[in-house]
């Protein structure tokens, strides 16, 4: 991935300097207070700008949350997309989406914190029908790469349903726990783990 950040890369460019300001701030008393404590006040506080500027950017506090959790979508899809390039075989596949995840959480600790707090909020919000035709697109594609028959001749038979949670839901909690500091160790010491403990739940 590109040396800039999330925002420099979601929202390149000198005039969009406000915007990334506003949102990093933004992301920091997300973060630090929670969503629902955080303001638009608070957010205008820390970033110096006018209440107006940031109703002009982003209308209200759901369209900053908005931004800020969509750009983290696209820029964690991307750096996936990136390791699915190099996949050959399902299990090549399965270690992509485990591996990718991982890494991108490491990468972005802050990131990671706020997607897993804002998840909740945006899927019972006015935003919610975009992420759910985001999330069909991206289970439309995961789908058809799963259910074919590799190079090697391995199909995976279980309904697809069950097979995301099998993939990524030992990584997703294990990372979640060290997000809250529940567990010392980084994800990326049990990459290997997680990615082989994954592609044996969904063998038949």
């Amino acid at each position: 991935m590109s040396e800039l950040t999330i925002l420099e890369r979601r929202f390149p460019g000198r005039k969009a300097g406000l915007k990334r300001e506003i949102l990093e701030q933004a992301l920091a008393c997300f973060n630090e207070t929670g969503i629902e404590s955080t303001t638009i006040d608070s957010i205008r506080v820390s970033c110096q700008a006018s209440v107006g500027a940031i109703y002009h950017h982003f209308g209200n506090k759901e369209g900053i949350l908005g931004a800020l959790f969509f750009a983290v979508l696209d820029d964690q899809h991307e750096f996936f997309e990136q390791y699915l390039a190099r996949a050959n075989t399902l299990k090549d596949f399965v270690s992509a989406i485990v591996m990718s995840y991982v890494d991108w959480v490491v990468q972005n600790p802050e990131w990671a914190k706020f997607q897993f707090q804002a998840r909740g909020f945006i899927a019972k919000g006015p935003l919610r029908q975009e992420l759910s035709n985001r999330n069909t697109k991206q289970l439309k594609g995961l789908k058809a790469k799963l259910q074919t028959v590799d190079s090697c001749g391995i199909k995976i038979s279980l309904p697809f349903e069950l097979i995301p949670s099998l993939v990524i839901g030992a990584t997703e909690n294990y990372c979640r726990a060290w997000l809250s500091g529940r567990v010392p160790t980084c994800p990326s010491v049990y990459r290997e783990q997680l990615s082989a403990a994954a592609w044996r739940s969904i063998q038949n």
